[in-house]
């Protein structure tokens, strides 16, 4: 199977066998590179139902998330690339334009999927061309704010489109919410399909004669299921509803796409699929394995994942927000349907009643944790960089303009974080967060200066956020003899806008921030044995800055900023603003993220690639201070 024209002459036995070869395959890949197993086993069915359906070199194809579309990318064109899933230069865990027409948009966050495919299908009406437009959401994705605009709009324009709903009962975790609870009602009640099954049924036995009974059963079919569609609220808002369907039997699959492909106007098509499936480990723990890190398959699925290194920033924040939990029974911890990925959910198992997961609804996390903290309480967000960007309008307008309420946010995955790519690179929030007024925002240079912020931020009067990378926390600086200060230097305790010296020097000073602060730090130790001694200064704080340390690098010949974030708006850009506030004539190098997108790949990689690595940062401060 090299492309979507191959699959059309098969039999659906064929179809059978080729799905559990998928399996097989796509198992063996993520096993050596890591990637989203268990969402891609559920859903193999339907993407071959969908393909042989449609012919989405002309139609459109449009996921959600894009978890789920690694078996869409090897009956794209794809497969023979599948060893370099994820990998730096290599195949895209996410949908791509870059690698394939059949790939219309980039996608890597949630509940898009609706909007894209109802301006897919007006634009190509507007222009008079004719399209079918499949949007493919899941359950968890669909309950977000943005489907339910989208579908408001589409009841409303008649556009021409299919939804395709993949029911697994699982986001990333378990899929939470009222909505979550009405599907669970329609997979156990399925009344609309069963009573066209039975009608079509009764009709097969009568004789036809001429069109009139056909016209008459068709009519009898829309009648009966509008009356059991009654109260659906998919049928309020304007989409006619066919489900749930078992979306692991291609076959019936197939039959219900042909029957929605020609109907005009707004369709969702109910599917229910396991996640996991055809692999026990996967569909035993479809939360571990909807992220696999590389893993061994032994024997009958048998798995023994790989280690992990050592302890996460993730793991050592959750630890000190139970401490303080323990401590403050005004302490919530709130999460948008990441209680895993951020390691929130060792909070919930401790105290339920004070753990929110409020589904895909980043932009609702914040304001309902703005009115927490007005009621009193200590609310804690703890969210990926990337996922708050959902929510910036409720940062400036539902937080900070009512007086700075104390909400503390657990930026995780800030920075580069590797095989997701730009679409999960949490390189935007310092330049999202600075300039708001009143909040305070700074990152760590290892995990005990983690656990000292999270103490500091949760005794504060206003917002707080705390950004700090993806993965494990380097060990204490101060053990690390390549860092070259002492194992007796003494931690200054974390006061607001003020950094902490390091290392002494006169050829210049390097302000470095959060996970810079290391390799900044040996990058100058390892200069100063052959060349110029450099001042280092762990940073602390974007936002306010330390105006007393910024005077006196100005004293000295440049000043160097290093920042795992964009140049523009960054850490470097509000040093250069406090340079011109301050009157300073000091000459600035910025060092970070230059102004375009980071594809995936290794962070050391990428890291090498940016000039961001220990080696790089070593020559460029020789470069500077030598010109």
């Amino acid at each position: 199977i090299r492309s979507p024209q191959d699959l059309r002459p098969l039999t659906h036995q064929q179809v059978d066998t080729l799905a559990a070869e998928i399996r097989a395959f796509l198992t063996h890949a993520v096993s050596r590179t890591g990637g989203h197993l268990a969402s891609n086993l559920g859903i193999v069915e339907l993407t071959l139902a969908l393909h042989r359906a449609y012919d989405f070199a002309t139609d459109r194809l449009v996921f959600d998330v894009g978890h789920q579309c690694y078996t869409h990318k090897v009956l794209t064109g794809r497969r023979e690339r599948f060893s370099e899933l994820r990998q730096t230069d290599g195949l895209s865990g996410f949908p791509s334009p870059k690698e394939s027409e059949y790939d219309p948009f980039i996608v890597g966050h949630a509940s898009t999927s609706i909007s894209s495919a109802l301006g897919l299908a007006t634009a190509y009406r507007l222009q008079g061309e004719k399209r079918r437009i499949v949007a493919l959401v899941g359950d968890g994705a669909i309950g977000g704010g943005m489907c339910f605009e989208a579908m408001n709009h589409a009841g409303h324009s008649k556009e021409d489109l299919l939804v395709v709903l993949n029911d697994n009962d699982m986001a990333i975790a378990k899929t939470v919410g009222a909505f979550s609870t009405y599907l669970t009602e329609l997979r156990a009640n399925p009344t609309a399909h069963h009573l066209r099954e039975e009608i079509h049924r009764i009709f097969s036995r009568i004789p036809v004669i001429g069109t009139s009974l056909d016209w008459a059963q068709e009519h009898l079919l829309d009648a009966v299921k509008g009356l059991a569609e009654a109260n659906h609220i998919f049928s309020a808002m304007g989409f006619r509803y066919l489900g749930p369907l078992d979306g692991h039997d291609i076959a019936l699959l197939e039959e219900e796409l042909a029957n929605l492909k020609d109907q005009p106007g707004p369709k969702l098509l109910h599917v229910v699929t396991r996640k996991g499936e055809g692999f026990q480990a996967a569909s035993a723990d479809p939360e571990t394995y909807h992220s696999a890190v590389p893993f061994e398959v032994r024997g009958c699925g048998e798995v023994v994942p790989q280690g992990k290194g050592g302890r996460s920033y993730g793991d050592l924040f959750v630890e000190r927000l139970i401490d303080h939990a323990r401590e403050d029974k005004r302490v919530i911890a709130i999460t948008a349907a990441m209680p895993a990925g951020t390691g929130i959910n060792r909070f919930a198992s401790d105290f339920p009643d004070r753990f929110m997961d409020v589904g895909i609804a980043e932009a609702h996390s914040i304001t309902f944790a703005a009115a927490l903290a007005r009621a009193g309480m200590k609310p804690v967000v703890a969210i990926y960089s990337t996922f708050l960007q959902r929510g910036y309008d409720q940062i400036v307008h539902d937080l900070a303009v009512q007086g700075g309420l104390p909400v503390v946010f657990a930026l995780d995955r800030a920075g580069l974080v590797g095989a997701d790519g730009p679409t999960h690179h949490g390189v935007f929030d310092i330049a999202m967060l600075r300039h708001v007024p009143g909040l305070t925002l700074l990152a760590p240079r290892d995990g005990v200066e983690l656990q000292n912020m999270l103490d500091w931020a949760l005794a504060q009067p206003g917002p707080v956020a705390i950004r700090y990378p993806r993965g494990s926390a380097p060990e204490a600086l101060e053990q690390n003899t390549a860092c070259g200060i002492s194992p007796s230097h003494t931690r200054s305790p974390i006061e607001s806008g003020r950094g902490e010296v390091l290392k002494q020097g006169e050829a210049g000073t390097v302000f470095a921030y959060g996970r810079m602060v290391a390799p900044a730090l040996r990058a100058a130790t390892s200069l100063a044995k052959d060349g110029p001694e450099l001042t280092v200064i762990n940073a602390r704080f974007a936002a306010p800055l330390d105006e007393a340390l910024l005077q006196a690098a100005g004293a000295k010949p440049v000043l160097f900023t290093v920042e795992d974030h964009a140049l523009a708006g960054g850490f470097g850009s509000a040093v250069a603003e406090a340079i011109a506030d301050l009157g300073l004539s000091v000459r600035l190098v910025r060092i970070g993220i230059p102004n375009r997108f980071v594809e995936h790949g290794k962070v050391t990689d990428l890291d090498k690639r940016l000039g961001m690595d220990e080696a790089s940062l070593r020559d460029r401060f020789a470069e500077e201070c030598s010109s």
